[in-house]
């Protein structure tokens, strides 16, 4: 552990504030956030928090660097993130491990969250190239009609711990395209991860001789979050969280007119048909189930399972379960890590007890594994009698609830019958039950899927979802716009001044 944290950078205890190349800010008034290995408890290494005083100095600067930063052409902007990408690619594998060892989930997704990272950077990178606006034509003769995009502002980043590097560079690849300066205020359940990150960023900052674009705030929500979402400088926040968060982030934001991306909860669904695959549906809702331990917005939480085949498919996810490998999420061997720390196991506890409250029948797991670690569990399989109001509330723990269904509109009902409108998907070779799933009168959700899991989104297209998921996007398509701001542009060329509407004002 030592020397990959020394190969990182990270020492025993570390500043947590942070401009750019040679600017990390060390107050000695700053509470000390200890991060601890959710595999053992054991501490890791601890970062001392900003205080008001470091948050007012970060977010000056970020000022002044969108200031010099929105006036470099886009693609030499996206010459900076393509080298960013490249600066991940070399520090993979130790970056990848220290999320592992920080968060808990496996090796295999460490070095993936690092991968999806490279991918965004590329996929920016490209779309520094990309930022079009459309023409119009005007109503009025001589006049051109068009609209350009510009860059925003300050964003801030306010991340969760589940992927603690790869939704900032959802965030930070496709602002620093669009012009903006960052300033990220990660979880304080991973904070190395954050310093790890923000030396690899003053790596390439320094390359290319800027600062101040990539800016790292670390301290409490309701400390250092609670400026960042008051700061009248911060025209765009994005949060991802929980939705209770959400919406305070909303309320707050709302007050003072400032833009928000909200990336919040998820109840997912699969829909699992009478003529589905359902050796195919079984790999995909294992791992949508099980992977990260079940701490995904993504993660599969509901299986809606034709009754024809409940029992069938009930039985090969027993069997499925049985031989998941949990442990040491840095063993590679490992299925699924820790939860994050005893808080969660306590949530995942309580939810199993108000499931068999309800009527709920725990086919598999479900307990706590104290000779792995004081946050390791079995992950649950619960058959329910119906979608009861534990099924509809998103538990951050690897439980799967199955519910059964007569036919595709009642499925459809059961799926749609959440507050959250994250994922979904539909295991079927039917075409038409395929279509009817994907029509506007089938999933509500942000992502709707064919024959694949709930997880394992691609950056190329927009990631987010409806409702109580709080309706933003982020990385692929065009979710560039939102760190833009758009400008509608009229070119009168001749020398008369007519009105649109067929207006006519003048003297009488």
């Amino acid at each position: 552990m030592k020397r990959l944290l020394a190969r990182l950078g990270i020492e025993e205890e570390n500043p947590g504030a942070c401009t750019g190349p040679g600017s990390w800010i060390d107050d000695p008034d700053g509470r000390v956030l200890v991060s601890r290995n959710p595999t053992t408890d054991e501490p890791i290494g601890s970062v001392r928090a900003a205080t008001p005083a470091v948050y007012e100095e970060v977010v000056a600067a970020a000022e002044r660097g969108f200031r010099s930063w929105r006036k470099v052409p886009a693609p030499r902007r996206g010459e900076v993130v393509r080298d960013l990408g490249e600066a991940f690619k070399r520090r993979k594998d130790d970056l990848g491990d220290l999320i592992s060892l920080e968060m808990g989930k496996i090796r295999a997704e460490g070095r993936g969250e690092v991968q999806e990272m490279i991918d965004v950077c590329a996929f920016a990178g490209g779309l520094s190239r990309q930022l079009y606006g459309l023409s119009m034509h005007s109503e009025r003769p001589d006049h051109r009609m068009y609209e350009q995009w510009h860059p925003l502002g300050v964003v801030g980043a306010i991340t969760s711990f589940n992927f603690p590097a790869a939704v900032w560079s959802w965030n930070a690849a496709v602002a620093a395209v669009a012009g903006d300066a960052v300033v990220w205020k990660p979880s304080s359940f991973v904070p190395l991860t954050a310093v790890a990150v923000q030396k690899i960023a003053n790596e390439v900052m320094e390359a290319h001789g800027i600062s101040r674009i990539f800016n790292l705030v670390i301290g409490r929500g309701s400390e250092v979050g609670d400026l960042l979402l008051r700061d009248g400088r911060v025209p765009l926040i994005s949060f991802t969280g929980s939705t209770r968060t959400g919406r305070t982030v909303a309320e707050l934001g709302a007050k003072r007119l400032a833009r928000t991306i909200l990336e919040l909860g998820g109840n997912n669904a699969v829909i699992v048909a009478e003529d589905a695959d359902l050796d195919l549906a079984v790999r995909a809702i294992l791992f949508g189930a099980v992977g990260t331990a079940g701490q995904r917005c993504t993660t599969t939480r509901r299986v809606i399972v034709h009754r024809a085949v409940a029992g069938d498919l009930t039985d090969r996810l027993v069997r499925a379960y049985r031989q998941i490998r949990i442990g040491d999420p840095l063993d590679d061997g490992t299925v699924m890590g820790p939860l994050v720390d005893g808080g969660a196991t306590e949530k995942m506890a309580e939810a199993l007890k108000r499931a068999r409250s309800q009527g709920g029948v725990v086919v598999f797991g479900g307990g706590r594994l104290h000779h792995l670690g004081p946050n390791f569990v079995e992950p649950a399989v619960v058959r329910m009698p119906s979608q009861t109001e534990v099924v509809m509330e998103e538990t951050f723990a690897p439980i799967l609830y199955i519910l059964e269904y007569e036919g595709i509109d009642e499925a459809m009902a059961i799926q749609n019958g959440v507050s959250q409108g994250l994922a979904s998907a539909i295991f079927t070779e039917s075409l038409a039950t395929s279509e009817a799933f994907l029509s506007s009168a089938g999933s509500d959700c942000g992502i709707a899927n064919v024959n694949l899991a709930t997880s394992g989104s691609e950056v190329g297209g927009a990631f987010g979802g409806e409702k109580d998921t709080g309706g933003g996007r982020e990385a692929g398509s065009d979710a560039w716009k939102g760190y833009m701001r758009r400008q509608t542009v009229t070119v009168n060329w001749s020398k008369n001044l007519p009105l649109a509407q067929g207006i006519e004002f003048g003297e009488g």
